[in-house]
C-alpha cells in the first residue's frame, strides 16, 4: 500500500502580495478619477461605487503594508519588539475590518439604490438626493471606523468575531434578497409584455422579414 504524501505547505512570496496589493491600488484609482472627471457619473449610485472603490484601496494598503512590514522584520533590516510588533498586527487586522465592512455596507447602499431606481423610479430624485447619498457614506464610514476600533480593543473577544460573522451575512442575506426582489419584477414585467395583444403580431411580421 502506497503512503499517502503529507500536505505540502505552499508559500507565496512578498512580491506577489505586494504586486497583487499595487495593481488593485491603481484600478481602484482609475475607478475615483474617472467618476470625478466624468460629470455624468455625478450621481447617488457612482458615489457608492467610490465608496467601495476607497474600501477596497484600503484592503490593497493594509496588506501591501503590511506585506513589506513582515519582509522587512524577517530579514532583520528592522528591530521591534515582540509586543509593538503585537499592537501593528492588530492595526493592519484593524484596516482590513474597516475596509471588508465598508466594502459590504458600499454594496449593501448599491443594491438599496438599485432597488429604489427600479420600484420608485418616479420618485428617485426625491428620495436619493446627492445631500442624503454624501449623508449614509459618512455614516458608513463612522460605523466602520467604529467597528474596526472595537476590533483593536477587544480582538482577543469571540463575541466580537461571532458579531462581524452574524453581520456579513445578514447584509449578504439583504443584499440577495433585494436583487431576488428585482429579478422577480423585471420577469413579471417580460412576461406581461410577451402577453400584449400586439406582441405575437409584430413577432409574426419579424420572422416573415426574416
Amino acid at each position: 500500500k502506497s503512503k499517502l504524501s503529507p500536505c505540502e505547505q505552499v508559500v507565496i512570496t512578498a512580491e506577489v502580495f505586494l504586486t497583487l496589493g499595487i495593481v488593485s491600488l491603481l484600478e481602484n484609482i482609475l475607478v475615483i478619477c474617472a467618476i470625478v472627471k466624468n460629470k455624468n457619473l455625478h450621481s447617488p449610485m457612482y458615489f457608492f461605487v467610490c465608496s467601495l472603490a476607497v474600501a477596497d484601496m484600503l484592503v490593497s494598503v493594509s496588506n501591501a503594508w503590511e506585506t513589506i512590514t513582515i519582509y522587512l522584520i524577517n530579514n532583520r533590516h528592522i528591530i521591534m519588539e515582540d509586543a509593538f510588533v503585537r499592537h501593528i498586527d492588530n492595526v493592519f487586522d484593524s484596516m482590513i475590518c474597516i475596509s471588508v465592512v465598508a466594502s459590504m455596507c458600499s454594496l449593501l447602499a448599491i443594491a438599496v439604490d438599485r432597488y429604489i431606481t427600479i420600484f420608485y423610479a418616479l420618485r428617485y430624485h426625491n428620495i436619493m438626493t446627492v445631500k442624503r447619498s454624501g449623508l449614509i457614506i459618512a455614516c458608513i464610514w463612522t460605523f466602520c471606523t467604529g467597528c474596526g476600533i472595537i476590533f483593536i480593543l477587544y480582538y482577543e473577544s469571540t463575541y466580537v468575531i461571532i458579531c462581524l460573522i452574524t453581520m456579513f451575512f445578514t447584509m449578504l442575506f439583504l443584499m440577495v434578497s433585494l436583487y431576488i426582489h428585482m429579478f422577480l419584477l423585471a420577469r413579471t414585467h417580460v412576461k406581461k409584455i410577451a402577453a400584449l395583444p400586439g406582441e405575437n403580431s409584430v413577432r409574426q411580421r419579424t420572422s416573415m422579414k426574416g
